[in-house]
C-alpha cells in the first residue's frame, strides 16, 4: 500500500505543527545555515510553491520558527526550496515524506567550460607577460568580433612584429585582440551562399568557437541556457588573434588554405591552427595543409591540425599526418551530459544529448515514424528508419515525440513538426549533440525497450527532460568519432601526436546562426557546445602558444616535443587502438613549459628524412628553395633516425628489429643526469644505449640509440621510454604495429579496388554516425 501524501492534506500539516511546536527547542539564528530542500519534479498543473513549502516548514519547525526560515522557492522546472535551518531541523526535514534530499547550500568555485581545468591548467595559472606578444593564426570560418571572448579592453597595440592587416568593411572591424583578419574565396564564379558574409565575419560559429578555445579571453557566466555555467577562456587569454577565413558553408578549398597560409606566415603569426581536413593523400606534397605546414615550419611556425572525424568503427584514416605538423585527437573531460527519456509506463532511460528545451514534464504521444505515414508507392513505410523523403515537411508529426532507429531521425521529426525525437543507434555515445527540438539518443538495449513499449501500447506517451551534467569518471579517453592512426604514408612515424579535449566543449559562437544552424531553430546564442577534432586542435594550439610564451626560442619541433613528452598518460583499456588513438597522451600545458629535454628537428633533418622516403633531389630543391640540397648517402636518413619524440616500427607479422638513433637537447637552466626507464609489453624487447645521459649546460646535446625487437601478433603493441632526472620525466611511446603503408602499391591498390579498407586494420568501435562532427 502506498504512503499517503501529506502535501495533499493541509490539515495534517496543522496537526503536526501543533505537535512539533510543543517540543522544538529554540536555537539562535546564529546556529542556522542555508540548506537546499529538493523535492523532485515540478507538480503538474497549478500549484502554489510558497504555500506548499511554508506548510512543510511549519510541520517540521512549528509555525513560529517557520515564518522566517524560507529563503527561496524553486517552482518553474523542479520543486524545492532554500531554507535557514539548524542541523537538527535539517535532519528532521530530511526524514519527511515528499522530500528527496536536503544538503548544505555550499560555495562552489567558478568553473570554466571545464576543459582547461581538467587539464590541470586553472584560471590562476602563472603566465608570462610576453603572452600578449604571441599571435595565434586561426584558419577557419572567420570570427564574430563582438563576442566578449574577443574584447580588447586592457590590450595595448599589436606587437611590432605584426605585419598583417585587417579587412575592414561595413560589418567588420578589428581591435587590439583581433589584430588582423582576411577572407579568401578563391572559388571561381561560384556565388556566395545566402547568409554568408564577404568578409572575415563568421556566419557558421565554428571559427569563433575554435578561436576562443585557443586564445579567447576569460568570460565569466558563459553557458548555453544555463548548461555548464562558468568561465569560458582560451589557453592563452592574453594572446592576439589573426583571423584567416578559408571556409564557407560547405567547403574549405585547397586554394583558400594555401592563400591563407601564405599570408599568415608573412604576417608574423607564431602558431597556426587549422581544424580542417580532406581526402587521403599518399604524398606529403599533394596535400595543401601538409605543404603549407612545411613552409610554416621553415619559418619557425608550428601548425596544429585536427586528426579527423572518421571514426565510429569505419577504420577512418587520419586526414592530417605530416611529420612537421602537430596532429591532435579529441579526448573527453570528466563531465558529460545526460538526457532522461520518461515513458508513460513510468520507465526512465538515460539518453545522450545537449537538450536545452524544457517540456515541463508534459507527456506527448510517442510514435514510430511509420505509424503516421501513408504507405508509399512501393508499399514500404520508411520513416522509422529516418529515410529521406519519408516526410514532406507537412507537420504529420505535430504534437508528437518520434522514435527513430537512425541518427538523422531528429531532422525528419523536426521537418514533420514533432515536439521531440528519440533516436536509437550505437555511436559510442561518448559525445552529446544539440538538436533543433527536444531530443535524446539511446543505446541499443534501452532503444529496444522504447520500441517494445510503442508496439505493445495503444496510447504510448513520453517526455524528454532538459539535459543535466554528471561526472564522467573514466575520462580521459578518445572519442569514438576520432580518426585513428597510424600515419597512412609513413607508418613508422606515430600519428596522431597527442590528444586534447574535444568533446562537449563550450566556447564562443556566431550570432549570425543558431545553436544547430538548422532551419527552424530560433536559438541565437553567444556560447555553444560543439564536439570534434576541430575542438581538440585549438586546445593544443593554445597549449603550444603557452609553451612558446615561456620558451620563445624553441623551434616548432621542440615545442611539439615538449607537449608530447610531458603528456598525461591515457589508459589503453578503453581503446584497443592505443597510441594510434591518443598519440603520446593528453596535453599538460603546465608541465610542457618546463620539459627538461626536447627532441629537436630542423628543416635539414626533414629533408634528409624525405630523401630516405625516395623524394628526388630536384623536387626537394624546389620545396626548400635550396639548390645545394642533395640526397647523398651521408644525408639520407631512415625513418627510424628522424629525431621524432616517439618510436614506431611495423611489419605485417612476426619478429622485427629496428634501431632508432635520437638526440636530446637540454632546455633546462641547470645541468642534470637522466636515467632511462623502460616499460613494455612481453612482446617488446627495448634496449637503450647509453642508459644514462648527463647534461651540464643549456642547449647541450646528447645522443643515444634504442634497439627494439617486437613479436608483432596484433594491431598495436606498446611500451615507453622515460628519461628521468628526478625533476623531469621525458616520456616517449614505443609502438609496434602490423599496419601497412598506404604508399605500398599492393595495399593502395586493394583499397582502390575495394578488396581492403582501413577497417581491416582497426578494431570495431561502434557504428559510424552520419551526423558528422565539427
Amino acid at each position: 500500500m502506498a504512503k499517503s501524501n501529506p502535501v495533499s492534506r493541509p490539515w495534517l500539516f496543522l496537526l503536526a505543527a501543533a505537535f512539533i511546536s510543543s517540543f522544538v527547542s529554540a536555537e539562535p539564528d546564529g546556529n542556522k545555515k542555508q540548506y537546499i530542500v529538493y523535492m523532485g519534479d515540478r507538480p503538474q498543473g497549478d500549484f502554489s510553491a510558497s504555500s506548499q513549502h511554508s506548510s512543510l516548514l511549519q510541520a517540521a519547525l512549528g509555525s513560529t520558527r517557520a515564518s522566517d526560515s524560507l529563503v527561496y522557492s524553486y517552482k518553474r522546472s523542479f520543486n524545492g526550496f532554500v531554507a535557514k535551518l539548524t542541523e537538527e531541523e535539517m535532519e528532521r526535514l530530511a526524514d519527511m515524506e515528499g522530500v528527496v534530499s536536503v544538503f548544505p547550500n555550499g560555495k562552489k568555485q567558478l568553473h570554466t567550460s571545464r576543459s582547461w581545468d581538467f587539464l590541470g591548467f586553472p584560471e590562476n595559472a602563472e603566465r608570462n607577460t610576453v603572452e600578449s606578444d604571441i599571435i595565434v593564426g586561426m584558419l577557419d570560418t572567420g570570427i564574430w568580433p563582438e563576442s566578449e571572448s574577443f574584447d580588447d579592453s586592457g590590450f595595448g597595440p599589436p606587437p611590432s612584429k605584426w605585419k598583417g592587416n585587417c579587412e575592414t568593411s561595413d560589418n567588420f572591424t578589428c581591435n587590439n585582440k583581433i589584430i588582423g583578419a582576411k577572407h579568401y574565396y578563391l572559388d571561381g564564379d561560384q556565388p556566395l551562399d545566402e547568409g554568408e558574409f564577404a568578409s572575415p565575419r563568421d556566419s557558421a560559429g565554428h571559427g569563433s568557437h575554435t578561436a576562443s578555445i585557443a586564445a579567447g579571453r576569460m568570460v565569466k557566466g558563459a553557458s548555453l541556457y544555463g548548461l555548464r555555467s562558468g568561465t569560458a577562456r582560451g589557453g592563452v587569454p592574453s594572446a592576439r588573434i589573426a583571423v584567416y577565413k578559408i571556409c564557407w558553408k560547405d567547403h574549405c578549398s585547397d586554394a583558400n588554405v594555401l592563400a591563407a597560409f601564405d599570408d599568415a606566415i608573412a604576417d608574423g603569426v607564431d602558431i597556426i591552427s587549422i581544424s580542417v581536413g580532406g581526402k587521403l593523400s599518399v604524398d606529403y606534397f599533394e596535400d595543401s595543409i601538409s605543404i603549407a605546414a612545411f613552409h610554416a615550419m621553415k619559418h619557425g611556425i608550428l601548425t596544429s591540425v585536427s586528426a579527423g572525424n572518421l571514426g565510429y568503427g569505419t577504420g577512418g584514416y587520419l586526414t592530417n599526418y605530416s611529420p612537421w605538423s602537430l596532429t591532435v585527437a579529441p579526448s573527453t573531460i570528466d563531465r558529460k551530459f545526460v538526457t532522461n527519456v520518461r515513458l508513460g509506463n513510468g520507465e526512465v532511460y538515460k539518453g545522450v544529448s545537449i537538450n536545452t528545451f524544457d517540456l515541463n514534464g508534459e507527456y506527448y504521444p510517442l510514435v514510430k515514424g511509420e505509424d503516421v505515414l501513408e504507405t508509399g508507392g512501393d508499399g514500404n513505410k520508411t520513416s522509422r528508419y529516418g529515410m529521406p523523403g519519408s516526410l514532406g515537411g507537412d507537420a504529420q508529426y505535430s504534437g508528437k515525440i518520434v522514435f527513430s532507429e537512425l541518427s538523422n531521425g531528429w531532422a525528419f521529426a523536426t521537418d514533420g513538426g514533432a515536439v521531440g525525437s528519440i533516436m536509437q543507434w550505437d555511436s559510442g555515445n561518448d559525445d552529446a549533440s544539440t538538436y533543433p527540438i527536444s531530443a535524446a539518443v539511446l543505446d541499443q538495449d534501452p532503444g529496444n525497450k522504447v520500441l517494445n513499449y510503442i508496439t505493445s501500447t495503444s496510447n504510448a506517451t513520453a517526455t524528454i527532460d532538459k539535459s543535466i551534467e554528471v561526472g564522467d569518471i573514466p575520462a580521459p579517453f578518445i572519442a569514438s568519432f576520432s580518426s585513428r592512426g597510424p600515419n597512412p604514408i609513413t607508418v613508422d612515424i606515430l600519428k596522431p601526436d597527442i590528444s586534447a579535449p574535444g568533446v562537449d566543449i563550450l566556447a564562443a559562437w556566431s550570432e549570425a546562426t543558431t545553436v544547430t544552424g538548422y532551419a527552424g531553430d530560433k536559438r541565437v546564442v553567444k556560447y555553444n557546445f560543439d564536439s570534434g577534432t576541430s575542438m581538440a586542435c585549438p586546445h593544443a594550439t593554445g597549449a603550444a602558444a603557452f609553451v612558446k610564451s615561456y620558451n620563445p626560442t624553441l623551434s616548432p619541433a621542440a615545442i611539439k616535443s615538449a607537449l608530447m613528452t610531458t603528456a598525461t598518460i591515457i589508459s589503453a583499456e578503453r581503446d584497443v587502438d592505443a597510441e594510434f588513438a591518443y598519440g603520446s597522451g593528453q596535453i599538460n600545458p603546465l608541465k610542457a613549459i618546463h620539459p627538461g629535454l626536447v627532441y629537436d628537428i630542423e628543416e635539414a633533418d626533414f629533408v634528409s628524412f624525405l630523401c630516405g622516403q625516395d623524394y628526388n633531389i630536384t623536387t626537394l630543391q624546389l620545396i626548400t628553395g635550396d639548390s645545394s640540397v642533395s640526397c647523398s648517402k651521408e644525408k639520407n636518413i631512415s625513418v627510424w633516425d628522424l629525431n621524432y619524440p616517439a618510436f614506431t616500427l611495423s611489419t605485417p607479422s612476426g619478429l622485427v628489429t629496428r634501431v632508432f638513433r635520437r638526440t636530446l637537447t637540454n632546455v633546462a637552466d641547470v645541468g642534470s643526469t637522466y636515467k632511462a626507464t623502460i616499460t613494455s609489453a612481453p612482446e617488446l624487447n627495448i634496449h637503450v644505449n647509453p642508459a644514462a645521459l648527463s647534461f651540464e649546460s643549456f642547449g647541450e646535446k646528447q645522443s643515444f640509440t634504442v634497439t627494439v625487437t617486437a613479436n608483432v601478433t596484433k594491431h598495436v603493441t606498446s611500451g615507453s621510454l622515460v628519461w628521468d632526472d628526478g625533476v623531469h620525466q621525458v616520456r616517449s611511446p614505443v609502438v609496434a604495429t602490423s599496419f601497412q603503408s598506404a604508399r605500398d602499391e599492393n595495399f593502395i591498390g586493394s583499397l582502390l579496388s575495394g578488396e581492403s579498407s582501413y577497417e581491416d586494420f582497426h578494431a570495431p568501435s561502434g557504428t559510424k554516425s552520419p551526423y558528422m562532427k565539427a
